[in-house]
């Protein structure tokens, strides 16, 4: 038992220390701030995000950074036809990691809690919850991709309203 508790005391310490680097490395990325301010995102996501993502203008619309985070389904479309399936999973795994991780808390905050709920009661209990998680890490997608390409901290539309109630 107290060898676990000293494995633990080490952990801790040595994970204390990698957040104090994260911290000064991110310290100065320009994103890593107004990342900050988006719901469910806490340093190490706000870093990770910052560095899959790179330059902001690469993306012309909120929609390709979507795509290119992977979390849209699959689309093939030619003539009449039309196949659509599961999510493409296309572009970097931690981008895609770090979103559905804010997802999960942002589905809590009275900024998407309501859609998340609406989406999970819908689907059922055996797949509601993933696929309400994916919907807001869209959401959160299209919201980093105007944080950032605008220079401005998370402010949803109906922001006031909510925080006034």
């Amino acid at each position: 038992m107290a060898a676990a508790l000293r494995l633990i005391d080490d952990l801790e310490l040595q994970i204390d220390a990698s957040e104090r680097e994260l911290r000064a490395l991110g310290a100065d990325h320009p994103y890593v701030p107004l990342l900050l301010t988006l719901p469910g995102v806490g340093w190490v996501l706000a870093y990770t995000i910052a560095a899959e993502i790179g330059d902001i203008a690469r993306f012309a619309s909120p929609l390709k950074l979507c795509g290119y985070t992977g979390l849209c389904p699959y689309v093939r479309q030619s003539g009449d036809r039309d196949d659509r399936g599961p999510l493409t999973k296309a572009g970097p795994r931690y981008l895609r990691w770090a979103l559905i991780e804010a997802a999960h808390s942002a589905g809590r905050t009275p900024f998407y809690r309501d859609r998340y709920q609406a989406t999970k009661r819908r689907l059922g209990k055996q797949r509601g919850s993933k696929v309400a998680a994916v919907d807001v890490a869209r959401k959160l997608a299209e919201a980093i991709w105007y944080m950032l390409t605008r220079n401005q901290p998370f402010a949803p539309a109906g922001a006031s309203r909510i925080l006034a109630a």
